[in-house]
């Protein structure tokens, strides 16, 4: 098992993982918090000797954290370990800390600023804020910047306690709409899994469910750049939207009316040429209810609706169901068939 835990570790040090093999690490990181005190010794163990050879080595520790060790030339601190900066640069390190979050219970982040006159680093850990709506529910946020975050249902967003950097950065699970407040020279960039949302001041809509077949982003002020991978797919402009698929290397873009980026906020509910399992998990959320398709034949049938949230549940199946010559049947949950 030791060197087992000691190639994943060099595997992930050189940005190699596997989504398995990420998996796989932090299933050793969790069994060794919850174990006994022989295997917690053999992970720290296993630590020290690669740092000992490799002085620059980022790792996840035994609780969970993301740790830096970075040398400091002609500081007195060189070598001590920090808490790493929330700063996405590899595909990898955005599953890494998807991985993270589900084993600890808070996501660490460093912020490194230089200290005036002398240069010298100063290091400084923060935890992330994490707000969330329920299903049937939206949420207003009001971030430490004073951009303001609308959160659609189920959906979640993490932000630090405030933005030092020259960047400011947040994740987002789920449907959020935001008005982001200018800041030149200080973007403002949205992680939502491979997709990254980078502007300075706008407003635009993220749509990016987990199992979600696309990630929607929609604009209806300002400029947006749109990155997969850290390579720019997209610039959406004002009236813009694209859908990134998160399986294929698919994207498609098109002009929209400004008033339908959002339309939820208004209880407007568009589907244009979606999905159909990712339209009902849409009405799962918003109406708080279980829905089954047991046709199988429509789930990846794509197609467009529009109605008000407040014709309820039954009316809006009903709707998606004469669209596709579905059958509706409602008994203690609802099925499609």
């Amino acid at each position: 098992m030791e060197e087992r835990i000691r190639y994943l570790l060099r595997r992930y040090e050189n940005n190699k993982c596997s989504q398995e093999e990420l998996e796989e690490l932090f299933y050793y990181i969790r069994n060794a918090r919850n174990s006994e005190a022989p295997l917690k010794r053999m992970v720290r163990k296993i630590y020290d000797d690669i740092r000992k050879n490799h002085p620059s080595f980022t790792y996840v520790d035994e609780s969970g954290r993301l740790i830096l060790t970075e040398p400091d030339q002609g500081s007195a601190s060189a070598g001590k370990e920090t808490v790493l900066k929330k700063k996405i640069k590899t595909p990898v390190l955005v599953v890494l800390l998807a991985a993270i979050l589900m084993v600890s219970a808070a996501l660490w982040l460093m912020r490194k600023d230089m200290s005036g006159s002398n240069g010298a680093h100063r290091n400084a850990a923060i935890s992330l804020i994490k707000k969330f709506s329920e299903r049937s529910e939206q949420k207003y946020l009001l971030l430490p910047d004073s951009t303001e975050v609308w959160l659609n249902a189920a959906s979640s967003l993490e932000f630090p306690d405030e933005f030092n950097s020259g960047r400011r950065e947040v994740l987002l699970s789920g449907e959020a709409f935001f008005k982001v407040k200018h800041a030149a020279n200080k973007p403002f960039i949205i992680h939502t899994g491979k997709v990254s949302t980078v502007v300075l001041g706008t407003s635009f809509n993220i749509k990016a469910y987990p199992g979600q077949k696309e990630v929607i982003i929609s604009v209806s002020q300002g400029r947006v750049n749109v990155k997969r991978n850290q390579s720019i797919v997209a610039t959406l402009t004002k009236g813009q939207q694209v859908k990134i698929d998160n399986e294929e290397e698919k994207i498609a873009e098109k002009n929209i009316a400004v008033s339908k980026v959002a339309a939820w906020q208004q209880g407007d509910m568009i589907y244009d040429d979606e999905v159909f399992t990712d339209i009902v998990a849409d009405l799962e959320r918003i109406y708080n209810v279980k829905i089954d398709i047991t046709n199988k034949e429509l789930q990846q049938m794509r197609i467009s609706a529009s109605f008000r949230k407040d014709i309820g549940i039954s009316q809006a199946l009903l709707i998606l169901c004469k669209l596709t010559g579905a059958r509706l049947h409602s008994g203690e949950q609802y099925e499609i068939q």
